[in-house]
């Protein structure tokens, strides 16, 4: 039995708003690089980051590519490692930092460039225990062929797990006092995707 690989297919939702012509990228909480790597297979120079040493150091060992750049840094205290990005992801990672943070990561975007965050809430609404009962037995099915399979590869590093503290309508207020413009689209697995364009120049 093959199961549902939660990440790919989140990456290949992110990968879908990837602007047309996208030269430079910014992948926050990079984790080992899987989804770097994935912007970089595109020709696409990207700068990828996490705050956990040992995170960048299987990073790195995992394998690099030509134009990736893995950095051991912490946004909310450093900053990205550049500005002007044309795309910037944020896979799961938003909710180890300030909320707040969000502007760092707008302020890094070049004109017409695009945020997306792959984010994480908490359930407080009967709409939120809804959606979560639909993913259970996708989860489940998930769990079983991870528990019957070989498990991960020798010398695999662990994300840290923090668990979200906001919930989905929580997103959507504050997001509306730091962007301009914004979409928020609820997904399985207690995720939300929040997405942010800049106006490009004229």
């Amino acid at each position: 039995m093959t199961g549902f690989d939660h990440n790919d297919h989140y990456h290949r939702l992110l990968l879908r708003h990837v602007p047309t012509g996208c030269r430079t990228a910014l992948d926050v909480g990079c984790g080992t690089g899987r989804f770097a790597r994935r912007l970089a297979d595109r020709g696409i120079a990207v700068d990828a980051m996490d705050r956990s040493k040992a995170v960048i150091r299987a990073a790195r060992a995992a394998g690099t590519r030509p134009g990736l750049r893995f950095h051991h840094r912490d946004l909310a205290v450093a900053g990205p490692p550049g500005e002007g990005y044309d795309f910037i992801s944020c896979p799961a990672s938003l909710h180890h930092m300030p909320f707040a943070t969000l502007t760092v990561l707008r302020d890094a975007l070049a004109p017409g460039g695009v945020l997306a965050v792959l984010g994480c809430h908490r359930d407080a609404s009967a709409v939120d225990r809804t959606w979560s009962l639909a993913a259970v037995p996708v989860n489940a099915a998930a769990r079983l062929a991870v528990a019957g399979g070989a498990g991960p590869p020798p010398g695999t590093v662990a994300a840290p797990v923090v668990e979200p503290r906001m919930t989905m309508e929580e997103v959507r207020r504050e997001a509306a006092d730091l962007l301009p413009a914004f979409t928020l689209r609820r997904l399985l697995f207690w995720r939300h995707l929040l997405l942010h364009r800049t106006p490009t120049e004229h």
